[in-house]
């Protein structure tokens, strides 16, 4: 039985793997990129899966870029390997966050983790000061900067909230 279904979900993946391919994806299992592809779904977005790149623009204006952070209820949306130092390698870290129009924070359910629970639109100018207040007392040259939903509330908007959430 068990087998029978491990199989079911490669044959899926594969099926999903030529879909991607058909639309210049080359990797659908790419980290992050499916959370990305519901979050671009969801905001109504145009997703960008090159990883240099921003995670989304905006259909009528590919100009316009966002960033998407995500995890679970109760984590923290995470920028990856930004540096504190030297000057040169801090700014190039930091236009992973300038170079948007807007960041996203999506926040999924643990027991359903590809259901979005709450999507938090967040400034970029609010994001900027919050990284690098991080990375100012970070003690090392290369850091992770995390964003939890506790800091989100208070510096950014709700833009998506899922309907069993509306109805309490």
């Amino acid at each position: 039985m068990v087998q029978k279904i491990i199989s079911k979900i490669i044959e899926l993946i594969i099926k999903a793997q030529k879909l991607a391919l058909s639309i210049g994806i080359s990797n659908i299992l790419q980290p992050g990129l499916v959370k990305e592809m519901i979050i671009s779904e969801t905001l109504g977005h145009e997703l960008i899966t090159s990883k240099r790149d921003a995670d989304a623009r905006d259909k009528n204006d590919p100009s316009i870029k966002y960033e998407y952070l995500s995890c679970y209820e109760g984590g923290t949306g995470q920028l990856d390997r930004m540096f504190k130092s030297p000057a040169d390698k801090r700014a190039e870290s930091l236009h992973r966050i300038t170079r948007n129009k807007m960041i996203y924070l999506a926040i999924f359910y643990k027991k359903n983790p590809l259901k979005i629970k709450i999507i938090y639109k967040i400034q970029p100018s609010v994001l900027l000061k919050e990284t690098e207040r991080q990375l100012d007392r970070s003690s090392n040259q290369i850091s992770h900067v995390g964003f939890s939903e506790d800091w989100a509330k208070p510096n950014s908007m709700v833009v998506y909230r899922d309907k069993k959430l509306i109805a309490k």
